[in-house]
């Protein structure tokens, strides 16, 4: 094995501790009678997903120059969907040349990929969401979902093809995975807290949202600083992966980036909260660093120190306003921000490719990565929210209101997470 690949999948085995950030900060920003539910639904949405993508998944995101099936349109085939084998067969792990290690470590990748994506749902939908409808909901995500927008990112198919058919850059780029983690992610997110609907008191009868919060900050910002390692080896596994044959300048330059985004993502919300409260807020500063994350994770690898501290100052101040949005202009309980972090804040990154990454001057690279946004949001979107509308059909995913009030933990689990301390109050809320 090469250097190269050596430190590609050290990487890799980094990105657990971007799953254990974001679990500890789900938690953090959600009130201590839905803890445990909200830790061990995130375990089970990890479990299921990386079952269900060798399973399935894997099969339908293919590799680029392997099997897959197209449509020819005026002459041009384009790949629509991988035709690799069921049960991760079509991986050789027996194989020790550099192509075949190179697929092993991108499958390795996109199997944490999928993981990670499948714990952003989780914490939109906490507090309301039964365990049982998280696991079909994330087996969907795993099985169809992601692996669609993948292969067509990274599988060789249609997106990334818009470079070589219509000379649009390098056809869509995105190495860490802003699009395919991050904003599918977050989308379904979207749709699976558009179908919950709002916890009880969440909002007054006049539609205004009541603050509810979280009940551990010290988990939140623990949550943090573990995501930054995890997102340092998603991002500089994705530049090893998406650029070959020039050392380790790309991987080091990701890592660089991926914590000035983060730093800055975290400054900017602070500033913001500050100027617009009065003191700064820590959830929203922890928003800030995450989604600092998210948005450096498509053009870590391709750019120049200041951009990445832009795209974060950015991202930073613009979620601030963004999950104020979504409360009081869309009426969507979104308990701990992923929404506007990880949807915005990978939409965000993928315009930022075009807008300030290197890619040798290739011109129309910006509108390569707005067909993948606009892909993300008039496909993604409407494919997740009628698959969790199905889902919803035949197996209710919303518990019933006394069972939100007793809280997750006692009812789902029959034990609360902090048995020896009283966990929860219902005095402050409005109703």
């Amino acid at each position: 094995m090469t250097p190269d690949n050596v430190l590609c999948l050290l990487s890799i085995l980094l990105i657990p501790l971007a799953f254990a950030g974001m679990c500890l900060i789900n938690t953090g920003l959600n009130r201590s009678r839905s803890a445990a539910h909200i830790m061990l639904s995130s375990l089970c949405a990890i479990a299921v997903a990386a079952l269900v993508y060798v399973v399935l998944g894997c099969s339908l995101v293919g590799a680029s120059g392997q099997a897959a099936h197209a449509i020819a349109i005026s002459g041009k085939n384009w790949d629509w969907l991988g035709a690799g084998r069921l049960f991760a067969r079509s991986v050789t792990f027996d194989e020790d040349t550099y192509d075949h290690t190179r697929g092993n470590l991108l499958f390795l990748f996109q199997l944490s990929g999928v993981c990670l994506a499948a714990l952003i749902p989780v914490g939109s939908g906490a507090e309301r969401w039964k365990l049982s409808a998280i696991c079909v909901s994330t087996a969907v995500l795993a099985g169809f979902t992601y692996p669609l927008f993948a292969h067509w990112a990274w599988g060789g198919g249609w997106l990334a093809q818009l470079g070589e058919h219509y000379h649009l850059g390098r056809g869509f780029v995105d190495a860490g995975g802003a699009g395919c983690i991050q904003t599918a992610g977050g989308l379904t997110a979207l749709a699976t807290a558009w179908i919950l609907g709002a916890r009880h008191g969440k909002f007054t009868p006049e539609g205004i949202p009541t603050a509810m919060p979280g009940h551990n900050a010290v988990l939140v910002l623990s949550g943090c600083t573990l995501a930054l390692a995890g997102w340092t080896g998603l991002n500089t596994a994705g530049a090893l992966l998406a650029v070959t044959g020039t050392g380790f300048g790309p991987a080091v330059l990701a890592a660089v980036n991926t914590l000035l985004c983060a730093a800055c993502g975290a400054l900017a919300a602070l500033a913001t909260t500050r100027i617009r409260f009065g003191k700064p807020d820590a959830s929203l500063t922890a928003n800030g660093w995450v989604a600092g994350l998210v948005s450096s994770s498509a053009s870590a690898a391709f750019l120049k120190p200041a951009s990445a501290m832009l795209i974060g100052l950015v991202i930073g101040a613009a979620v601030v306003f963004a999950i104020e949005i979504v409360e009081t202009k869309m009426h969507v309980d979104d308990p701990v921000g992923a929404i506007a972090v990880h949807a915005v804040g990978g939409i965000w990154g993928l315009l930022a490719v075009g807008m300030f990454a290197d890619l040798g001057g290739a011109s129309g690279q910006f509108l390569a990565q707005l067909v993948a946004v606009a892909t993300l949001l008039g496909f993604v979107l409407p494919f997740s929210y009628g698959a969790n509308l199905l889902i919803n059909r035949f197996l209710p995913q919303r518990v019933a209101p006394g069972a939100e009030r007793q809280g997750m933990d006692l009812f789902e689990l029959g034990a609360g997470a902090y048995p020896e301390f009283v966990t929860h109050r219902d005095d402050f809320l409005r109703r």
